[in-house]
């Protein structure tokens, strides 16, 4: 086995970091507009939104793959200009960021929904602009929030295996992260190596945790009171 299983190991880190943090990028702007829009289509928005938490990985990657394959819309232009996604870690990418997602959205809006609206208009009566009233007083206030949401949303991306192998498939070296490596190995029979990959996905995970509870503060005991 040797040194092996770093390579899966690395590429989940990889394709996990990436997804999250184009989740940043894209759930705290959509989280953040859906909790100042106000729409009775706003729910619905939010609802087809969320589907990716619900819907089974198979299904999510069977609509990946109709979008992004050859003869997909998207997968066709993207051929055109020499681009391909399927069967590359980048389309594994893709993948486990639309399954994340929605906690990243979904904590986004709560948080940023949380934030006293009478603080942000104070700071409006000071002449302070919008985007300096988001980053110095809304952006702040809902980064407990935004944190935790985006740890759920990196273990989520590291866990993903329905939809990223429909999409990048099972490559080693190329994409096979650990998740699907250790489908692999049970599928070849080999058990010492799915055990052991068992045991480092779980260590991570259990990393991953710490760090949520020490990243993410608890409310002290004098503030339940």
């Amino acid at each position: 086995m040797e040194h092996a299983w770093m390579i899966p190991l690395w590429l989940s880190l990889k394709v996990a970091g990436w997804a999250t943090a184009l989740n940043v990028m894209f759930g705290v702007a959509i989280g953040y507009a859906l909790s100042r829009w106000r729409s009775p289509a706003r729910d619905v928005v939010d609802s087809l939104l969320t589907l990716p938490l619900v819907m089974p990985p198979t299904v999510l990657g069977y609509y990946l793959l109709v979008l992004l394959g050859r003869r997909g819309v998207i997968g066709r232009w993207l051929d055109s200009i020499g681009i391909q996604l399927v069967f590359t870690w980048q389309g594994a990418v893709i993948a486990s960021m639309i399954v994340a997602f929605p906690l990243v959205l979904k904590s986004a809006r709560a948080a940023f929904e949380s934030v006293d609206p009478q603080l942000e208009r104070a700071a409006r009566t000071l002449g302070i602009s919008e985007a300096a009233i988001f980053f110095r007083v809304t952006l702040p206030l809902a980064t407990r929030g935004l944190l935790a949401g985006t740890l759920l949303a990196f273990a989520r991306a590291l866990g993903e295996f329905g939809a990223t192998l429909m999409v990048a498939g099972n490559l080693p070296g190329r994409t096979q992260t650990l998740s699907v490596a250790i489908y692999a190995a049970v599928q070849a029979g080999d058990d010492s190596t799915a055990n052991f990959l068992v045991l480092v996905t779980s260590v991570v995970c259990v990393v991953v945790l710490l760090l949520a509870g020490r990243l993410v503060p608890q409310p002290s005991v004098a503030t339940a009171r």
